[in-house]
């Protein structure tokens, strides 16, 4: 049940009659000669963990190692909660949360990596906002991040999830790929829909550039993790509505890291161009 790219995906899918989700059970089941049970123990973990990140700094603002961080998911929160949201419950929940785990992440709080620490909100910021407003089961959001991974796997195995190799598009990037998926499986569309969805994602973040200011994981990380949401939700809706993709998933992969082997250096995590270049991005390093 291994497959090597998303036409391999694909075609087991249809072969099977079932989602990615499904496939992607099937492969690690097979591949660790493990059960579903012990599968599901597992994924159900790091849900916990994505739910415990997301919502207490909502209530409780932690203060980054860096001091660049602390208070701003709370900040988005309190903003919807007083009915002044231009985004919407969804996408206004989505980036709180995504947010949220940026906190915990940069205090050396426990997060799930997915697929990344820097790139962390944005898989459980989109599906836990659309869980708690669809009224889905938890079955049906376990499920999504089954489906979530066997994109992450996709980008791993054939591109990169690594700043410091691709850039933030790399991180960032993927996460909103698999977030973008994972929200279509979750609201019931097609496994085409959901890759579709995914390569929509990577091609709106094509080239951005990873530059923590002071080389923290913090700044302006923070803030993509709440563009990341903002546009897998966007990617997911256009997939839903019957929007078609140009470019099939597996060869935007390709271009992402080809565009981000061919980023400068200083582009790709150094902390020596872009926002973290700036007179004011070196000023906030000293102090």
């Amino acid at each position: 049940m291994d497959f090597k790219n998303a036409a391999e995906l694909l075609t087991l899918c249809e072969q099977h009659q079932c989602p990615i989700s499904e496939i992607m059970i099937r492969r690690e089941c097979d591949l660790a000669e493990t059960t579903r049970e012990a599968l599901d123990l597992r994924m159900k973990k790091a849900l916990a963990i994505m739910k415990k990140s997301s919502a207490e700094p909502l209530v409780k603002p932690r203060r980054s190692m860096g001091g660049l961080l602390g208070g701003e998911a709370r900040l988005v929160e309190q903003h919807r909660q007083e009915g002044k949201s231009i985004c919407g419950n969804v996408l206004s929940k989505a980036i709180a949360y995504a947010m949220g785990v940026l906190e915990v992440s940069s205090s050396m709080g426990l997060i799930v990596a997915a697929p990344t620490a820097g790139s962390s909100g944005v898989v459980p910021g989109v599906l836990l906002a659309l869980w708690e407003e669809s009224e889905a089961s938890e079955e049906k959001l376990i499920r999504a991040l089954y489906n979530s991974s066997a994109v992450g796997y996709l980008a791993m195995r054939n591109a990169t999830v690594a700043g410091a190799v691709g850039g933030c598009q790399a991180e960032v990037g993927v996460a909103s790929a698999m977030a973008a998926s994972a929200a279509v499986e979750l609201m019931d569309g097609t496994p085409k829909q959901c890759l579709d969805s995914a390569s929509t994602a990577m091609m709106n973040l094509l080239g951005l550039v990873c530059d923590p200011v002071g080389g923290l994981v913090e700044y302006p990380c923070q803030n993509r993790n709440a563009i990341g949401v903002a546009n897998a939700l966007t990617a997911a809706e256009l997939a839903l509505s019957g929007v078609n993709q140009l470019i099939p998933f597996d060869e935007m992969l390709a271009a992402m890291y080809h565009v981000g082997r061919r980023l400068a250096p200083e582009l790709r995590e150094t902390a020596m161009g872009g926002c973290a270049a700036t007179p004011t991005g070196c000023a906030a390093c000293k102090r």
